[in-house]
Formats: C-alpha cells, sequence, structure tokens
C-alpha cells in the first residue's frame, strides 16, 4: 500500500512550503561551500530525506529520519556546547562551525542538526511513526558508508576511516565498515526505534 496519509492535511501547508524553501537555498549554499561530497555524510543525507519526507508527507521517510538524527542531533548539540564552555570539543565532528574561514551564516545554516530532530518529532505527531523506518535507515547508512568510501576515502566522511571516540581504525577496511555500521545500528537507530515505537502511533497505511 502507498505510504502517503490518507488525509492531505496531516502536515500544514506553510510547513511543506519552508521544507521545499530551505531545500532550494540550502543545497546550492553547501555544495558551493562545502562541496558536493558534503552529501555524503549521513546528516546531510538524512536533511535531504526529512524535508522530501514532509513535501510529501510521507511518514516513512520522516521516521527514517527520526531514527538517524535524534542520537546524532544530541551529540552535535553536546559537543557544541562542550567547546563553547571548555574550549575544547568532546566528541567531534564540529570544528567546522568554529572555523572562521567558513561564512558565518553557512556555520549556522548547520544548527539544522538540533532543529531538525525536534521539527520531526512534532511532525510525527500528526502522521505517525512508521515502523519499517529501522530497516530503511540502516540500508541508507550502508550505501552511505560505501559511497563514501569508494568516492571521497580521505576525508572520514561518516567515520569510515577512524572512529569519532578513539580516533582510531579498526582493523582492514572491511573489518572497520562493519564496526562502524554495527554502532550506527545497534547503539544508535535500534535504541532511537524502539523508543519512537512507544511513544508514536502507526501511520494509517501501515495499520491495513
Amino acid at each position: 500500500m502507498s505510504d502517503r496519509p490518507i488525509t492531505d492535511t496531516l502536515i500544514p501547508e506553510w510547513a511543506r512550503w519552508a521544507a521545499l524553501i530551505w531545500l532550494v537555498v540550502w543545497l546550492p549554499t553547501y555544495s558551493y561551500i562545502w562541496s558536493p561530497t558534503t552529501f555524503l555524510f549521513l546528516c546531510d543525507v538524512g536533511l535531504v530525506l526529512a524535508c522530501v519526507g514532509i513535501i510529501m508527507q510521507n511518514a516513512l521517510l520522516m521516521s527514517s529520519q527520526a531514527v538517524s538524527s535524534l542520537v546524532v542531533g544530541l551529540a552535535w548539540l553536546i559537543d557544541i556546547s562542550w567547546t563553547l564552555i571548555f574550549g575544547k570539543h568532546l566528541i567531534g565532528g564540529t570544528e567546522y562551525f568554529f572555523d572562521s574561514h567558513y561564512p558565518l551564516i553557512v556555520r549556522l545554516m548547520s544548527i539544522y542538526h538540533v532543529a531538525l530532530p525536534l521539527i520531526l518529532l512534532l511532525l510525527l505527531r500528526r502522521t505517525g511513526y512508521d515502523p519499517r523506518a529501522f530497516r530503511l535507515q540502516s540500508a541508507i547508512a550502508v550505501a552511505c558508508l560505501i559511497a563514501a568510501r569508494i568516492i571521497s576515502p580521505a576525508q572520514n566522511i561518516n567515520y569510515d576511516l577512524a572512529d569519532p571516540f578513539f580516533r582510531r581504525t579498526w582493523g582492514p577496511a572491511p573489518v572497520h565498515f562493519l564496526v562502524i555500521l554495527a554502532f550506527l545500528i545497534f547503539a544508535i537507530y535500534l535504541p532511537t526505534h524502539l523508543v519512537l515505537l512507544q511513544i508514536f502511533r502507526r501511520p494509517q497505511s501501515v495499520r491495513a
């Protein structure tokens, strides 16, 4: 059956237009400043998919990015806050936010890491949480990790070269790949999925 909600009024029209306008502005800006390889990052891929989900009122896409973004957004906020308070990174991955070589407005656009999870939680109250999101997001993670390793192997995109905690590589490339993927799936996606299952109802299109 279709994933599209039965009613066309689950998501306010202004929210759908806002998601579209954000993509129109954000996509070329990030592509110009960071280069197109930025769209190999799971967080950037997730933002695109979430906005498409909002525009199309697709509960599955929005649910998958809720699975991905809640813990990551919190970690991003913690690292930014820790750096502002103590002058050093706790987790890492937010160094660019403090790099004055990049325009401030572009750095501030990355606050979507915090805004997106909150927006998705609000919208899932309207659409419901699609339990297939866990499998979809796991597949997206596999695709992004493989693509990053092939297309840009020197940039440590999605930590495909070194993990964010110990800054080390866990064995040969296939082993490291499996370690990072297992962490994403079992430490981030699965717990978030189980919590969202308890909080939100299922979409009507999935109940049948």
